[in-house]
Protein backbone atom coordinates (compact mmCIF):
# COMPACT_ATOMS: atom_id res chain seq x y z
CA UNK A 1 0.00 0.00 0.00
CA UNK A 2 1.38 3.47 -0.94
CA UNK A 3 0.26 6.76 0.44
CA UNK A 4 0.04 10.02 -1.73
CA UNK A 5 1.77 13.38 -1.15
CA UNK A 6 1.98 14.27 2.71
CA UNK A 7 1.33 10.66 4.23
CA UNK A 8 2.90 7.99 5.38
CA UNK A 9 2.39 4.03 5.69
CA UNK A 10 0.15 4.74 8.77
CA UNK A 11 -2.41 6.41 7.67
CA UNK A 12 -3.70 3.46 5.83
CA UNK A 13 -4.30 1.92 9.25
CA UNK A 14 -8.00 2.48 9.29
CA UNK A 15 -8.00 1.11 6.08
CA UNK A 16 -6.31 -2.30 6.23
CA UNK A 17 -8.23 -4.14 9.02
CA UNK A 18 -10.57 -5.83 6.91
CA UNK A 19 -7.77 -7.11 4.87
CA UNK A 20 -5.99 -8.49 7.59
CA UNK A 21 -8.60 -10.02 9.42
CA UNK A 22 -9.38 -11.88 5.86
CA UNK A 23 -6.42 -13.27 6.51
CA UNK A 24 -4.29 -11.02 3.70
CA UNK A 25 -0.26 -10.17 4.60
CA UNK A 26 -0.46 -6.04 4.38
CA UNK A 27 2.56 -4.01 4.13
CA UNK A 28 1.79 0.24 4.52
CA UNK A 29 5.12 1.87 2.84
CA UNK A 30 6.68 4.83 4.41
CA UNK A 31 8.84 6.47 1.75
CA UNK A 32 12.45 7.77 0.99
CA UNK A 33 12.47 11.01 3.02
CA UNK A 34 8.96 10.70 4.92
CA UNK A 35 9.78 8.73 7.87
CA UNK A 36 8.92 12.37 9.74
CA UNK A 37 8.64 15.74 9.41
CA UNK A 38 12.45 16.34 10.57
CA UNK A 39 13.49 13.78 7.52
CA UNK A 40 16.44 14.31 5.29
CA UNK A 41 14.18 14.70 1.95
CA UNK A 42 17.33 16.65 0.42
CA UNK A 43 17.65 15.26 -3.34
CA UNK A 44 14.74 12.42 -2.98
CA UNK A 45 13.31 11.87 -6.65
CA UNK A 46 10.50 10.24 -8.06
CA UNK A 47 12.29 7.15 -9.39
CA UNK A 48 13.73 6.61 -5.30
CA UNK A 49 10.29 6.91 -4.15
CA UNK A 50 9.33 3.64 -7.36
CA UNK A 51 12.54 1.56 -6.96
CA UNK A 52 11.75 1.52 -2.90
CA UNK A 53 8.53 0.26 -3.70
CA UNK A 54 10.27 -2.34 -6.45
CA UNK A 55 12.64 -3.31 -3.96
CA UNK A 56 9.68 -4.52 -1.79
CA UNK A 57 8.17 -6.28 -4.54
CA UNK A 58 11.15 -8.11 -4.82
CA UNK A 59 11.16 -9.19 -1.34
CA UNK A 60 7.58 -10.31 -1.69
CA UNK A 61 7.83 -14.58 -2.10
CA UNK A 62 4.63 -13.76 -4.24
CA UNK A 63 3.62 -11.80 -6.50
CA UNK A 64 1.74 -8.77 -4.87
CA UNK A 65 -1.48 -6.32 -5.71
CA UNK A 66 -0.11 -2.73 -4.90
CA UNK A 67 -2.52 -0.24 -4.14
CA UNK A 68 -1.87 3.45 -4.76
CA UNK A 69 -3.23 6.82 -3.19
CA UNK A 70 -3.14 9.90 -4.99
CA UNK A 71 0.40 10.70 -6.08
CA UNK A 72 1.03 7.08 -4.63
CA UNK A 73 -0.73 5.73 -8.04
CA UNK A 74 2.65 7.10 -9.85
CA UNK A 75 4.81 5.17 -7.99
CA UNK A 76 2.91 1.52 -7.99
CA UNK A 77 2.82 2.40 -11.89
CA UNK A 78 6.55 3.05 -12.19
CA UNK A 79 7.43 -0.21 -9.70
CA UNK A 80 4.42 -2.68 -12.50
CA UNK A 81 6.46 -1.22 -14.99
CA UNK A 82 9.83 -2.35 -13.74
CA UNK A 83 8.18 -5.66 -12.32
CA UNK A 84 5.04 -6.93 -14.72
CA UNK A 85 5.57 -10.48 -13.69
CA UNK A 86 5.90 -9.95 -10.10
CA UNK A 87 2.01 -7.85 -9.83
CA UNK A 88 -1.06 -9.54 -9.87
CA UNK A 89 -3.04 -6.20 -9.90
CA UNK A 90 -2.43 -2.17 -9.32
CA UNK A 91 -5.44 -0.64 -7.75
CA UNK A 92 -5.37 3.19 -7.98
CA UNK A 93 -7.26 4.91 -5.48
CA UNK A 94 -8.79 8.44 -6.79
CA UNK A 95 -6.00 8.44 -9.02
CA UNK A 96 -5.58 6.81 -13.07
CA UNK A 97 -1.87 5.40 -14.68
CA UNK A 98 -0.37 8.65 -16.19
CA UNK A 99 1.10 9.24 -19.44
CA UNK A 100 4.98 9.15 -20.37
CA UNK A 101 6.90 12.55 -19.33
CA UNK A 102 3.60 13.42 -16.72
CA UNK A 103 3.92 14.99 -13.12
CA UNK A 104 2.92 14.46 -10.31
CA UNK A 105 1.85 18.00 -9.60
CA UNK A 106 4.18 20.49 -10.11
CA UNK A 107 1.96 23.54 -9.19
CA UNK A 108 2.30 22.57 -5.38
CA UNK A 109 4.06 25.38 -3.83
CA UNK A 110 8.11 24.77 -3.06
CA UNK A 111 8.56 26.54 0.68
CA UNK A 112 12.57 26.13 2.00
CA UNK A 113 13.08 23.45 -0.92
CA UNK A 114 10.16 21.27 -0.04
CA UNK A 115 7.12 21.06 -0.41
CA UNK A 116 5.02 21.13 2.50
CA UNK A 117 0.75 20.38 2.42
CA UNK A 118 -0.25 23.57 1.20
CA UNK A 119 -3.22 25.79 2.32
CA UNK A 120 -7.34 24.42 1.84
CA UNK A 121 -7.66 26.74 -0.56
CA UNK A 122 -4.97 25.58 -2.58
CA UNK A 123 -7.33 22.67 -3.00
CA UNK A 124 -10.35 22.19 -5.57
CA UNK A 125 -13.47 21.87 -3.41
CA UNK A 126 -14.32 18.08 -4.89
CA UNK A 127 -11.29 17.30 -3.10
CA UNK A 128 -12.46 18.32 0.37
CA UNK A 129 -15.54 16.63 0.09
CA UNK A 130 -16.26 14.68 3.49
CA UNK A 131 -12.89 16.31 5.07
CA UNK A 132 -14.63 18.19 7.59
CA UNK A 133 -13.01 20.26 10.16
CA UNK A 134 -11.52 17.60 12.82
CA UNK A 135 -10.04 15.57 9.67
CA UNK A 136 -8.54 17.96 8.26
CA UNK A 137 -6.59 19.10 11.40
CA UNK A 138 -5.85 15.02 11.87
CA UNK A 139 -4.40 15.29 8.03
CA UNK A 140 -2.55 18.46 8.80
CA UNK A 141 -0.60 17.19 12.44
CA UNK A 142 0.19 13.63 9.95
CA UNK A 143 1.52 15.48 7.56
CA UNK A 144 4.63 15.42 6.41
CA UNK A 145 6.38 17.36 3.63
CA UNK A 146 7.20 16.36 0.76
CA UNK A 147 10.36 15.86 -1.76
CA UNK A 148 10.05 18.55 -4.85
CA UNK A 149 11.23 16.15 -6.84
CA UNK A 150 8.76 13.20 -6.51
CA UNK A 151 5.87 15.75 -7.30
CA UNK A 152 8.00 17.32 -9.98
CA UNK A 153 9.89 14.76 -12.12
CA UNK A 154 8.76 13.03 -15.04
CA UNK A 155 7.12 9.75 -15.52
CA UNK A 156 9.68 7.50 -17.73
CA UNK A 157 8.56 3.69 -18.37
CA UNK A 158 10.91 1.13 -19.59
CA UNK A 159 8.26 -1.21 -21.19
CA UNK A 160 4.99 -1.89 -22.39
CA UNK A 161 4.06 -5.10 -20.41
CA UNK A 162 2.82 -2.67 -17.73
CA UNK A 163 -0.40 -2.18 -19.77
CA UNK A 164 -0.60 -5.88 -19.36
CA UNK A 165 -0.62 -5.84 -15.30
CA UNK A 166 -4.81 -6.05 -14.24
CA UNK A 167 -5.78 -2.37 -13.16
CA UNK A 168 -8.55 -1.42 -10.61
CA UNK A 169 -9.47 2.10 -10.72
CA UNK A 170 -11.19 3.15 -7.62
CA UNK A 171 -13.14 6.81 -8.65
CA UNK A 172 -14.12 9.29 -5.30
CA UNK A 173 -14.10 12.90 -6.76
CA UNK A 174 -14.88 12.03 -10.45
CA UNK A 175 -17.28 9.46 -11.28
CA UNK A 176 -15.94 6.56 -13.29
CA UNK A 177 -18.57 7.70 -16.41
CA UNK A 178 -16.59 10.89 -16.56
CA UNK A 179 -13.22 8.91 -17.43
CA UNK A 180 -15.10 6.73 -19.88
CA UNK A 181 -16.47 9.37 -21.53
CA UNK A 182 -12.66 11.01 -21.85
CA UNK A 183 -11.66 7.87 -23.23
CA UNK A 184 -14.24 7.97 -25.74
CA UNK A 185 -13.32 11.77 -26.51
CA UNK A 186 -9.62 10.61 -26.92
CA UNK A 187 -8.82 12.95 -24.20
CA UNK A 188 -4.24 12.88 -23.80
CA UNK A 189 -4.48 12.87 -20.22
CA UNK A 190 -6.37 9.38 -19.94
CA UNK A 191 -4.38 8.05 -22.91
CA UNK A 192 -2.81 5.56 -20.69
CA UNK A 193 -5.63 4.48 -18.89
CA UNK A 194 -7.14 3.12 -22.76
CA UNK A 195 -4.05 1.34 -23.66
CA UNK A 196 -4.74 -0.99 -20.35
CA UNK A 197 -5.42 -4.35 -21.70
CA UNK A 198 -7.68 -5.42 -18.47
CA UNK A 199 -9.43 -2.41 -16.12
CA UNK A 200 -12.31 -2.08 -14.05
CA UNK A 201 -13.70 0.70 -12.19
CA UNK A 202 -15.21 1.11 -8.71
CA UNK A 203 -16.76 4.06 -7.49
CA UNK A 204 -16.55 5.01 -4.09
CA UNK A 205 -17.59 8.83 -3.92
CA UNK A 206 -16.11 11.17 -1.65
CA UNK A 207 -13.28 13.39 -1.84
CA UNK A 208 -9.97 12.98 -2.51
CA UNK A 209 -8.75 11.03 0.91
CA UNK A 210 -10.89 8.38 1.35
CA UNK A 211 -8.78 6.90 3.72
CA UNK A 212 -10.01 9.37 6.46
CA UNK A 213 -13.57 10.10 4.78
CA UNK A 214 -14.62 6.23 4.45
CA UNK A 215 -11.33 4.25 5.38
CA UNK A 216 -14.08 1.20 6.47
CA UNK A 217 -15.68 1.61 3.08
CA UNK A 218 -12.08 1.83 1.33
CA UNK A 219 -11.05 -1.09 3.32
CA UNK A 220 -14.07 -3.24 2.22
CA UNK A 221 -13.44 -2.27 -1.45
CA UNK A 222 -10.14 -3.28 -1.75
CA UNK A 223 -10.98 -6.63 0.18
CA UNK A 224 -13.23 -7.52 -2.68
CA UNK A 225 -10.51 -6.47 -5.28
CA UNK A 226 -8.05 -8.49 -3.55
CA UNK A 227 -10.47 -11.09 -3.16
CA UNK A 228 -11.11 -11.49 -7.24
CA UNK A 229 -7.77 -10.66 -8.36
Amino acid sequence: MIPGLWLDGSTWSAVTPPLEQAGHRVRALTLPGKESKDADRAGIGLKDHADFVVAAIDEAEEPVVLVGHSGGGAIAQLASDARPDKVARVVYVDAAPMPEGSVINDEIPIVDGELPLPDWGFFEDEDLVDLDDELRERFRALSIPEAVGVAYDRSSFTSERRRDVPTTIISCEIPSKMILEWIDQGAPFVREVAAIKDVEYVDLPTGHWPQFTKPTELGQVLLEIVSRT
